[in-house]
């Protein structure tokens, strides 16, 4: 695992950071159920659905089967997923690089069924952080991270960095087309002034954390093994510095979920939080 006093010079230096082992074997066997539970709902939903920030994003694959892409903000109503989004190891490792006061702008599950789409195009997550106004000093208060649940090789479709990409700040890549579900193109990294020698592979094992720059480039791959792929990915940011999001964490300690949910990437929050298909 790398040593906590090394996270700022290579998070520095690359973009990124891998954390070994930081779940146990025992702990992410209970998150994996949680997760197969939440894939659950979703398949017997059919179709995407929205109630208020929770969301279930889902498409048929090839034979109509609803398959679920991923879901956002399932903290809300999965108890233990919301634990973990709590974990106080989360902001043992952040602390040195955004504080202790943190809120959380991004919950979300990502499957990747053997077989099935589940490309990711090369992107850098600040494209995502709108309005632009609510999210100050992004390079400096923001980071994403990635809690694997199982094998991430490149068989299974891992995340691929450029290293060092995030020194370039925010490029313009085309963002025309969605992420999710387009495949990597190297003429997209060589048209932004980025070389496909400076990719790295995230191969990861389960309770394995990797975290990353919102303007690193990333991207990732089809799963093509005999597994499926989750990933348990957690957003933090520097509270002073965003104007959005849920609580997670005041002066370290873990913040629960309010009343009434905060406005976080959904603009219709106020007008239409009631359960809907979209």
């Amino acid at each position: 695992m790398t040593a906590l006093a090394d996270i700022p010079a290579d998070y520095a230096r690359d973009g990124y950071v891998i954390l070994r082992g930081l779940f146990s074997a025992a702990e992410v066997a209970e998150i994996g159920k949680a997760i197969d539970q939440v894939h659950a709902e979703g398949v017997a939903h059919g179709r995407s659905f929205r109630h208020g920030n929770l969301f279930y994003n889902i498409k048929p694959d090839q034979s109509g089967t609803p398959f679920v892409r991923m879901a956002q903000w399932i903290a809300y109503h999965q108890p233990l997923l919301n634990a973990v989004r709590l974990d106080p190891r989360f902001v043992t490792v952040l602390e040195p690089l955004i504080g202790r006061n943190l809120k959380q702008i991004i919950n979300q599950i990502h499957w990747k069924a053997p077989g099935a789409l589940g490309d990711f195009a090369w992107h850098q997550d600040a494209r995502f952080r709108l309005p632009a106004e609510a999210y100050r000093n992004l390079a400096t208060s923001y980071i994403q991270t990635g809690l694997a649940i199982d094998p991430h090789t490149p068989i299974s479709g891992c995340m691929k960095f450029i290293r060092g990409s995030h020194l370039r700040g925010d490029l313009d890549f085309d963002t025309s087309t969605e992420v999710l579900g387009n495949a990597m193109s190297d003429g997209v990294l060589e048209s932004a002034g980025l070389s496909p020698d400076d990719l790295v592979e995230v191969i990861l094992k389960p309770g394995d954390l990797a975290f990353w720059s919102p303007y690193l480039v990333h991207g990732s791959g089809a799963n093509r093994s005999d597994h499926k792929r989750r990933l348990y990915i957690n957003g933090y940011v520097r509270a002073e510095d965003c104007d959005r999001g849920e609580w997670a964490f005041r002066d370290g300690q873990p913040v629960p979920l309010g009343p009434e949910p905060a406005l976080v990437h959904y603009e219709a929050l106020r007008e239409r939080g009631e359960p809907h298909y979209v």
